[in-house]
């Protein structure tokens, strides 16, 4: 993997400053960009072109929910990694769902920052532990007597074999060795994947299958 171009949204300069110092031993991550909120990240962003996004939530001026957004809608090129204090299911569901590849709180090590920036790079997003529970808690807590998508949402056997892979964490070359076909065929399947059910990455499509129990 080569150099990975990161920026820093965050309104506590010490704690920007704290993140960049500890990733610096990390030669293929260089920090081209850093801002005290969502507008100034914007503003930079076109001249910084970051492959990656370490995105804070509460900011002034545009806070992290709607830049994420924003994002996503114009920059899909872009993975953003949300890393903040607020560790409430509400905002890993909705973040997920609404645009990021990653979902991290501030006290994760820098060893799993590295990680999460590699992988949503590599794989198109990154679950951790946190993020893993709150999957399963909800998937455990489904009242499946009340009507849902899972009643309506039909895939293929193949398409059922790519998401389950998606979700084991294979990337598309891999997925592609796995069942015989070629990585474009699985790009392929991700995106009709997505936009049959309107997501917006990987990591939402994720979300989708979990919740929608479409893998077993």
């Amino acid at each position: 993997m080569g150099e990975i171009k990161v920026a820093i949204a965050d309104d506590h300069k010490i704690f920007r400053k704290g993140v960049i110092l500890s990733l610096r031993h990390y030669s293929n991550i260089k920090f081209v960009l850093e801002a005290e909120n969502g507008q100034q990240l914007l503003d930079g962003i076109r001249e910084a072109k970051p492959d990656v996004i370490l995105m804070d939530l509460r900011m002034p001026v545009k806070d992290g929910i709607e830049t994420t957004k924003y994002i996503s809608l114009h920059y899909p090129d872009i993975f953003v990694i949300v890393l903040t204090m607020h560790e409430e299911e509400k905002f890993v569901i909705h973040l997920m769902e609404n645009g990021a590849n990653g979902y991290l709180l501030k006290s994760t090590d820098p060893v799993e920052i590295k990680k999460a920036i590699t992988d949503v790079v590599d794989k198109g997003f990154y679950l951790n532990h946190f993020v893993n529970r709150i999957l399963i808690k909800r998937s455990q807590s489904k009242n499946r007597s009340i009507p849902s998508l899972s009643n309506e949402v039909e895939v293929s056997e193949r398409e059922k074999g790519v998401l389950e892979l998606i979700c084991l964490e294979y990337t598309s070359q891999e997925i592609g060795e796995k069942m015989n076909i070629s990585s474009r065929t699985v790009e392929s399947i991700k995106e009709r994947l997505m936009e049959r059910f309107g997501l917006k990455n990987t990591a939402g499509l994720v979300f989708f299958a979990v919740k929608n129990n479409l893998i077993e």
